[in-house]
């Protein structure tokens, strides 16, 4: 019997919330839990935009994260 293992070497990740805090609150929780799979933030890039529907503005992110060497 073989047992092997693949390790998730790239993953990226979108967040989007209404408020920036409530955007870096899902951002850390997604950090915490891929330290779990060993990957580390290797970018973010986020936007602004405003919802005519909501009248409010949306704040959007996406993360990618590697694999740690």
């Amino acid at each position: 019997m073989e047992f092997k293992l693949d390790l998730i070497e790239t993953k990226i990740e979108f967040f989007e919330a209404s408020t920036i805090q409530a955007l870096e609150e899902r951002i850390e929780k997604a950090i915490e839990t891929n330290k779990a799979l060993m990957l580390d933030v290797h970018a973010v890039s986020h936007q602004v935009t405003f919802d005519p529907r909501s009248e409010k503005m949306r704040y959007t992110a996406a993360v990618h994260f590697k694999l740690k060497r």
